[in-house]
């Protein structure tokens, strides 16, 4: 069940972090666990897999000296989830499960202070996109610039991609649209729904910086 599970497309990838782009920064330099939230942006080569996030953090964050020290990191991206309970299906005997989205990035942090501006502005835009009365950093006036060198930004040349998306895919038609119907979650719904179409014929990420 764990190939069905692991079946994703270079869009799925992409859709998915855009979606849910706050990601846990994870490193252990020096024998040092950290863990950082940071919202990341997904950069793509011209064949759609991805290649780098983008991001910033704090420079009082104790993980940017960590990652100096040794820039390797893991990324954790969680789609929607939920536990779904047998009392959604007809067969009773069926066992309880937890439907999920999680992809793990790996990827070497290169820091890119002179790329402050830059990042916080893209990552501004794209959350403030679609909104009609869109907030812009010139709203902020000169508190812009005091907050920006409190900052740094980073590229993170991606080294490889797992992901799982657990999504029911593997059960008859008749249970899944049970649970389907019986979930009170629209965004889960959605990407199972998206992956309840067979996906034998579905481009794989097949980069060989991608290990699905």
């Amino acid at each position: 069940m764990a190939t069905i599970f692991n079946r994703w497309s270079n869009a799925d990838l992409l859709d998915l972090i855009n979606d849910y782009p706050l990601a846990i920064m994870v490193s252990a330099g020096a024998g040092v666990f950290a863990a950082t939230p940071l919202p990341m942006l997904p950069e793509v080569d011209e064949e759609g897999r991805l290649v780098r996030l983008v991001g910033h953090m704090s420079l009082a964050n104790e993980q940017v000296g960590i990652l100096r020290a040794d820039p390797r990191a893991c990324f954790l991206f969680q789609g929607p989830q939920a536990y779904v309970s047998p009392r959604l299906v007809p067969d009773k005997t069926w066992a309880p499960t937890w439907n999920y989205i999680l992809v793990r990035v790996t990827a070497a942090v290169t820091f890119r202070p002179d790329q402050n501006d830059t990042a916080l502005r893209r990552l501004v835009a794209k959350m403030e996109a679609g909104h009609a009365d869109a907030w812009s950093i010139e709203e902020m006036g000169e508190r812009y610039a005091r907050i920006a060198g409190h900052i740094t930004a980073f590229d993170a040349d991606v080294t490889s991609v797992k992901a799982t998306f657990k999504l029911s895919q593997d059960e008859k038609p008749a249970m899944f649209d049970s649970m389907l119907a019986g979930l009170d979650q629209p965004e889960l719904q959605h990407w199972m729904r998206r992956f309840a179409t067979p996906r034998s014929d579905s481009p794989r990420s097949d980069s060989p910086k991608s290990d699905s």
